[in-house]
Parts: structure tokens; sequence; C-alpha cells
């Protein structure tokens, strides 16, 4: 009886009274998208990205760098807001599969956290990302919910990574569709 309440006073110590005096950390979210091409780097608020998702206002630092891309802003807003839907449970084993580990492995190119000088970390952070927006999201993930469940402060987001990606494939639906579909088939039945 004594060992159990022992343990009992070692867990309420743990929980409630070690992190008020040895003050942790919290894991944090990503506050802003670096984008860097070559030596050269625009940050953008991942809350003006948010806003400008759903109400079409961005800053005059966003809309340069949206009028950059080219296309419209209600294609772009169309992309952010894009919803995918999936389950927690097949989200979670497609970013633990092999298909998974190979896909964040050429994604923690493009995107991962600063000073990230190997790509596990990249792609531990990928993977903490795509579960938490997805539960930010209720069961959907879009790129909006995807940046803000980013587990740094900054995201950096290399375009010339992703213009390398890009040459190799026709068009970035072909990708998504890819990714979206065919694993998950498979992980479905398994």
């Amino acid at each position: 009886m004594k060992s159990s309440k022992f343990l009992i006073f070692k867990i309420f110590f743990l929980l409630v009274i070690y992190p008020l005096f040895f003050n942790l950390p919290k894991a944090n979210a990503a506050e802003e998208i670096k984008i860097t091409y070559s030596i050269f780097s625009r940050t953008i608020k991942v809350d003006s990205l948010k806003t400008f998702a759903k109400k079409g206002k961005s800053t005059k630092k966003l809309k340069k760098i949206l009028e950059a891309t080219g296309s419209p802003d209600k294609e772009i807003k169309a992309v952010l807001n894009k919803d995918f839907e999936i389950p927690i449970t097949i989200a979670s084993k497609l970013v633990y599969s092999e298909v998974g580990n190979v896909f964040l492995t050429r994604l923690s190119s493009i995107i991962h956290p600063p000073r990230a000088n190997d790509e596990r970390t990249g792609m531990l952070a990928l993977r903490a990302s795509v579960i938490q927006g997805i539960n930010l999201g209720n069961g959907k993930i879009n790129l909006v919910n995807f940046f803000e469940a980013y587990p740094t402060k900054t995201v950096i987001l290399d375009v010339s990574a992703l213009s390398k990606v890009m040459n190799k494939v026709e068009s970035i639906s072909e990708l998504l569709t890819f990714f979206a579909n065919s694993p998950l088939e498979k992980i479905k039945t398994d």
C-alpha cells in the first residue's frame, strides 16, 4: 500500500509540481515561413497567410510574394484552403510506412526547420506537422493547418529544392493525387 501511495506522489510531482519549478519550455507552433531561393530570402507570418486564406486580405509583404508567383489570388486561396480528409490513424500509418518515409525524406529537403543539418530532423518535424495539422482541422488538413502545426517557430521553404522536384513531376496535382490516393488505399486494406 505504501508503494502505491509513493508512486501516486511521484506521478503528481512529475506532472504538476516539476514544471512549476523548472519552467519547461512548451512546444511552439510555427509563427513564420522563411522562403529561401539561393541567397535570397523572405519571411511571411503564418497568421498573415491564414488571414489571406480565410478572408482574402494580405499584408504588403505577403502581397508582393503572392504577386511573384504569377497566379491569381483566387487560385492561391483555393490551394491554401484545399482540404484533404484523412483519418488520423491512417495518416499516422502513412507517415510511418516505407512510402511515407521516402516521401518525407524528399519533402524534408524542401520544408525543414532552421539549422536542420540532417534529414531525420526534417522528417520528424514533418510527421508532427501532418498529425497535428489533421488534429487542428478535425480530420482534415490543408496547407495553413500544416504550417500552423509545424513544431518550430520558423519553417524554411526552399524554393530551389522545390523547383528541382517540380522538374521531375509533370504537375503538382499529379503529385498530390499520387500521394493522396495510392498509398492510402494500401494502408486502408492493411
